[in-house]
C-alpha cells in the first residue's frame, strides 16, 4: 500500500445543486432579491419547471437548481435528513437586518463561533430549505 495521494481529475467540477420547491417564481424571487443571486437561465418542460440562480455565469460557477415538479409523483417533501447550502458573506451583520426586515425566516440568530474566527446565521428560503450564511473574521 502507498502513502502518495489519489490522483484528481482536473476537468471535474460540481456543476450544481438540485432543490425541489413548492413555487418556482418565488423561489427565483427569494434567491435573487434576498440573496443577490442572479436567473442564469430557465428550462421548462411537461414533468417540471426549473430555474438555475447563482453568482457568476453557470459555466464557471456553481449553480442552484430550482425544480418545481408538476406531476404528483414529483412533489417535493423536505425529509428529515439534516443539510444546506453555505454562502461567505462580507458584511453579515447588514445582511441579517436586511433579511430580518424583509422577513426573512431566521433558524439560528446571527451568533460567533466558539472559534472566534467566524460568524455565523442560519435562514431558511420558503420552502423550508436552510442556508447557513458566514462571515469570516
Amino acid at each position: 500500500m502507498t502513502d502518495a495521494a489519489p490522483s484528481r481529475p482536473t476537468a471535474l467540477k460540481i456543476r450544481h445543486t438540485m432543490f425541489r420547491v413548492a413555487d418556482l417564481e418565488r423561489s427565483v424571487e427569494f434567491y435573487t432579491q434576498q440573496l443577490g443571486m442572479r436567473l442564469m437561465r430557465r428550462r421548462d418542460n411537461p414533468m417540471e419547471r426549473c430555474a438555475y440562480v447563482g453568482y457568476g455565469e453557470e459555466s464557471s460557477s456553481h449553480a442552484l437548481e430550482l425544480i418545481e415538479p408538476r406531476t404528483a409523483e414529483g412533489q417535493r417533501v423536505l425529509g428529515n435528513c439534516y443539510g444546506h447550502i453555505a454562502l461567505a458573506v462580507p458584511d453579515l451583520g447588514a445582511m441579517c437586518d436586511r433579511l430580518k426586515q424583509a422577513g426573512v425566516t431566521f433558524k439560528q440568530d446571527l451568533q460567533s463561533a466558539p472559534s472566534g474566527n467566524l460568524r455565523l446565521a442560519f435562514i431558511a428560503d420558503p420552502d423550508g430549505f436552510e442556508i447557513e450564511l458566514t462571515e469570516r473574521a
